[in-house]
């Protein structure tokens, strides 16, 4: 199993080589897939809109979220296409990193000029009990 600054480094890679080819103008579905099957064909191991379900006092949340993409069940990337990235956006990353206890997220923004603008690595800190 490959470590996590090594993927970052590659789905980082996929996110500007995508962009550079194809620049800002698709929409996020296009750029989801794009980055999904660039990263299968690193030899990753991906999932794809996975729907994660999460306990809140006693109750089960069945659908309770769903990431865009997971790599080798170490690193959420989830996928935006707008102006700048916002504050909600890098919350909703951190809420996903918490619920999923996987220890990084990275939030990247096609809608940039250049796509490493629009680029956040946010990791979650856990907590030991």
């Amino acid at each position: 199993m490959r470590d996590i600054n090594r993927i970052t480094y590659d789905i980082i890679g996929a996110a500007i080589r995508i962009h550079r080819r194809l620049g800002p103008g698709l929409l996020e579905p296009a750029y989801h897939d794009l980055m999904r099957r660039d990263l299968i064909r690193t030899g990753y191991f991906v999932e794809s809109k996975k729907r994660v379900g999460f306990e809140f006092e006693g109750c089960w949340i069945e659908n309770g979220l769903t990431t865009d993409l997971i790599v080798e069940h170490k690193v959420i990337v989830e996928l935006k296409v707008a102006v700048a990235v916002a504050p909600v956006h890098e919350r909703q990353l951190l809420t996903y990193l918490r619920l999923t206890e996987l220890p990084v997220g990275l939030l990247i923004n096609f809608g940039a000029e250049m796509v490493y603008q629009g680029i956040r690595r946010l990791v979650n800190n856990l907590q030991e009990d």
